[in-house]
């Protein structure tokens, strides 16, 4: 059974092509630019853009089931090359933001909402697993840290259950080698729900670097990030925080049944990765 990882440039991906071969099942790791890769010897790399139909082909041939990132530009035409290729079963990395009312016209939801909706109505079997906030986030504010900066916060109150992109890969990694678990669909979170402050306490407190946060405007906010962040996707973003600003993220035990143990907490998580908050 040969498995093709989509995305594998992202921490999601890579980890979980690393798992899958690790445990001695057959992988094909795929990305626009196979070169760029740093992969365990043993797994091959094909090239895949998901924006390009022309490569859809050889990257699926001889493959049997697909993780898939969300990228709905050309969906319809990556299930139809799966059918052909004989793929049975797909694994969509989804988000949590789906189950939003304004989903479909949501700039953060929408790309998924599309995929989810296409994979529904094909004949393949469908898996979608729908996380909420990555831990990786937080890298947002590693350059604050490091360079003595206040953290800005537009809502310093809002709560999210962020989960560890390791605890996405190993459930990914459940449903594609279990069949008794396909078919069906995940809200994977991580163990606690936790304030933006709370989460910038943690990581100061792990990598021992004191550190303030700023409560900023929206506009404020959403002016320090337009050099590299659409403006409807800061605007979304700015409308969630405000929704859940005081309020407690939900948490599921999806992550747990998945992969037989607890979600990792984001203390872990501040604690693996303090090199990169550390002055």
């Amino acid at each position: 059974m040969l498995t093709l990882v989509t995305g594998c440039r992202g921490r999601v991906g890579s980890t979980l092509a690393s798992l899958l071969h690790r445990g001695g099942h057959a992988v094909r790791a795929a990305s626009r630019n196979p070169a760029e890769l740093s992969l365990p010897a043993g797994i091959p790399a094909v090239a895949c853009d998901l924006g390009d139909p022309t490569a859809f082909a050889a990257a699926l041939e001889g493959v049997d089931s697909v993780f898939l990132y969300a990228e709905p530009s050309h969906i319809d035409d990556f299930l139809a090359a799966a059918r052909a290729a004989g793929v049975g079963h797909i694994v969509l990395l989804s988000s949590s933001s789906v189950l939003a009312p304004d989903a479909s016209s949501n700039s953060i939801a929408a790309s998924h909402h599309a995929v989810e909706q296409a994979l529904t109505a094909s004949p393949l079997t469908a898996t979608l697993l729908r996380p909420g906030a990555f831990a990786g986030n937080a890298y947002q504010w590693s350059g604050a840290f490091r360079s003595g900066d206040p953290v800005d916060l537009p809502y310093p109150r809002s709560q999210t259950s962020p989960i560890d992109e390791t605890d996405i890969a190993e459930a990914a990694l459940a449903v594609l080698t279990d069949a008794r678990l396909r078919g069906a669909a995940y809200h994977l979170t991580g163990p606690e729900s936790l304030t933006a402050t709370e989460q910038v306490e943690l990581l100061a407190a792990s990598s021992g670097t004191p550190v303030t946060v700023n409560a900023v405007s929206r506009e404020a906010w959403k002016e320090s990030v337009s050099p590299f962040m659409p403006a409807e996707i800061a605007e979304a973003l700015l409308d969630y925080w405000a929704a859940t600003d005081g309020s407690p993220a939900e948490v599921t035990d999806d992550t747990e049944k998945l992969t037989g143990r607890p979600a990792r907490t984001f203390a872990a998580w501040a604690a693996e990765h303090a090199a990169a908050f550390r002055a």
